[in-house]
This record gives C-alpha cells, structure tokens and sequence, in this order.
C-alpha cells in the first residue's frame, strides 16, 4: 500500500515531486481508459506516461547543488498532466482550467467524474486518492500553512467538521443547496453533502453455507447477529480512527444501545474481530475473495463488488447507520473559483445520476432513483443517528475504543 504520510519542510520536496509523479500518473489511467474505449493508439499514450514518468523522477532525483534555475517547490497543486517544465509555475486565475481534488473516493469512481467533468467544463482535474477519509483530513491539516489542493471530495461530513473548525475550509453555499433537504447542507457553509451510504453486512454466501449453516447459524439480519461465537475469527470491520465507516459504525451502536450497552456491545464483538482495516472498503475485498465470511462495510460498495460476480451478499441490518458523503472547498487553495464549479457540478440532477449509477450510493437529490440493487432509503430501518453528538464525540469515543482494541 501507497505510504501517504506526508511531513510539512523544505526537505520533503522529493516526496513531494513523487507525489507529483502519482497524480499524473492518476490523470494518465483516466485518458488511457478512454482511449482503450474510443479505440485509439493505446500504445501511443502509454509511451507518454513511461516518458512523463522518466522526466518527472529525473526531476526528484537532481543533486540540490547542481547548477541550474531554481526548481519549483513541488505540490499537487502546481502538477500538470504534461512533462514537468522548468519555467515557474503560472499563478492560478479566474480562467485557471485546473483543478486539484484530494479523494477519498474509489478510484473507478473518481476518474469517470473527472471525465465528465472535463467534458461538461473543459477544467482538468488532478487528483490524489488518499487511502480513506482519515488519511485526507489528517493530510489537509498537515498542509495547513501551504495548501497543496483546492477540495476535498468524499468521505463521511464528520471528517469535514474539524477542519471547518480550524478555518481549513472556505465558506461557500452553492446555489444547488437550496434544492436539498437542511441535513445535508452544514448551517454554517464549510461542507455540502452530496450522496448518502448506509451500513451493511457482506457476507461470503459460499463459506456461509459451507462452515456456518450446517451448525445452525442463521444468516445476520442484525448487528446483534454478529455477536455469535461461531464468528469469532471469521469477520472483519474496520478501524473508526482511520475510517469514517468504522466511526460511524461505532457510534451507531452507541446511539441504538446507549453508551454503557453500546460499550458492552463492542468489547463483545471484538472478541469475534480478526482485526480492524485502515479503510472501509477493505472489509468487502477480504470477505468477496474468501478470507472472511463476514465484514462490516457500506452496502451500495458491497453491492457494487457483488455486481461483478464475486460470492457475496449485502445485509442491511436493523438499525442501521448512514453516511452523509461530503465535499470542502479547501482555504488557499489554488484555483478556488474552479472548486465551487466542482462543488455547484456535484449536486445537479445528471450527476447525482451518474454518481449513483457508477457507484451505487443514494443521491441527496429526491429526484434521482435509488441505486440499482438497493433498496429505498425510506424503507431502511435507520438508527435515530445525532450527527452533531457524533461530530463532537469522536476524539474521546476513537481514544477509548483504541484502548480497548489493546487490551
């Protein structure tokens, strides 16, 4: 897995320039994969990348000391998807056709919206994929001083709050707002929700069936379920310090328990836990490839991996949580003007289409159809999910279930 940490000074500008490297190299697979589709001389293109990459480590590996014209500081957001060139940087504009995206999105799923996007604005977006929400709001707070990307798109609202708090975020309402239920716009205008997820149990129906069933076990249908010794071992989940499924996974058991029960509750599953991943996501790869029979993980990504004929189903069970996916206009970013397009661009009615087709998430529009494969967000038995407490609670609730996954 890719090492995203990053140390802020003067003697990171190799890992900056690599990082650099990344998100070219993230621009490249989006214009090869349209190639391959229009059928053009796909040969042609990688022979680019091999070369953009050359010119670019090239760059990273020049002895400080050698005599030449001062080299830019590198950071995402003065990358190019062309060679890197000795002339400075251009300073961003109002007509800047550029666009710096930290995601904690899938990576399919980011690279078709930056298609679309350029399409729709003619603006070229240059993203980094960051393992998960943690990562990037961790990564966004490091590079405080010196912003090295215009927005944040993805991952849970909760992530958005802190960096709201400490004045990382730019205060922006899109006039698309106004079309949206209030619990999906923040009041004070640092972060606009843009789709939902709601939590589900993938279960590997071949183990299931094979080592579970003959013992008697029935298929979860609540979170309860999971609390079965014959699943000590064999489920995974994921790590709420690094992933704002896991969060959100913690916190509705103490919202549907109660603190003390919610507590009793997960000191009990732990016991079940193989272990806890970075991200979200990982739960649904482990379990569809058969290491595991059951995980903890966001259904319309459970479904999306069922979609491609792996042996697994989703469990929405009861009293369920759900994800407000969010998007920040970072502060000092580069090409602002070009964020609050992104951002105005996310909640239209053809993207939320498009995002829920790509990816199985419910939009936060009322007029965009439910995933395929997934039920009505009105017919999930939703838990009664404070995100405020939620928000304010999460240093203190992280600490203490880091304590007790030690012990």
């Amino acid at each position: 897995m890719r090492d995203t940490t990053m140390t802020v000074g003067p003697d990171n500008e190799v890992r900056g320039c690599l990082d650099n490297l990344y998100i070219k190299r993230n621009s490249w697979i989006g214009r090869i994969t349209m190639f391959k589709k229009k059928g053009s001389r796909l040969a042609s293109s990688v022979m680019a990348v091999l070369l953009l990459s050359v010119t670019v480590l090239a760059g990273c590996g020049k002895d400080k000391n050698e005599a030449s014209a001062p080299a830019e500081s590198p950071s995402p957001s003065s990358a190019a998807t062309e060679p890197a060139s000795s002339e400075p940087a251009e300073s961003a504009s109002a007509d800047s056709k550029k666009l710096v995206v930290y995601a904690a999105l899938n990576e399919d799923d980011i690279i078709q919206l930056s298609k679309k996007f350029k399409e729709d604005t003619g603006i070229e977006i240059e993203y980094l994929r960051l393992g998960n929400a943690g990562e990037t709001s961790t990564r966004i707070q490091a590079e405080k001083a010196n912003p090295q990307a215009d927005i944040f798109v993805g991952g849970s609202v909760e992530f958005y709050e802190p960096l709201a708090k400490e004045g990382i975020l730019e205060n922006y309402v899109s006039p698309n707002a106004k079309d949206l239920d209030a619990q999906f716009n923040d009041p004070n205008g640092f972060w606009q929700g843009w789709y939902m997820g709601v939590l589900g149990i993938v279960l590997n129906t071949e183990r299931f069936e094979k080592e579970l069933a003959p013992k008697g076990v029935k298929e979860p249908t609540t979170w309860d379920d999971l609390l079965d010794p014959n699943y000590k071992g064999l489920f995974v989940t994921s790590n709420p310090a690094t992933a704002g499924g896991g969060y959100i996974f913690v916190a509705d058991q103490l919202f549907r328990l109660g603190e003390e029960k919610g507590w009793d509750y997960l000191k009990n599953l732990n016991k079940n836990v193989h272990h806890y991943t970075k991200a979200a996501g990982d739960g649904i790869n482990l379990t569809a490839t058969g290491e595991f029979v059951a995980g903890m993980s966001w259904a319309h990504d459970i479904v999306k991996s069922a979609k491609q004929g792996y042996p697994i189903k989703v469990i929405i069970p009861k009293q369920t949580a759900f994800e407000i996916g969010g998007v920040g206009i970072i502060k000092g970013g580069g090409n602002t003007e070009n964020a609050k397009k992104f951002e105005d661009w996310l909640l239209t009615k053809e993207i939320g289409e498009l995002n829920t087709q790509i990816s199985n998430r419910y939009s936060v529009r009322k007029d965009v159809a439910p995933p395929e494969g997934m039920v009505k967000i009105e017919d999930v038995d939703l838990v009664a999910y404070d995100r405020t407490k939620a928000a304010e609670m999460k240093p203190a609730t992280v600490e203490k279930f880091t304590q007790l996954i030690a012990k």
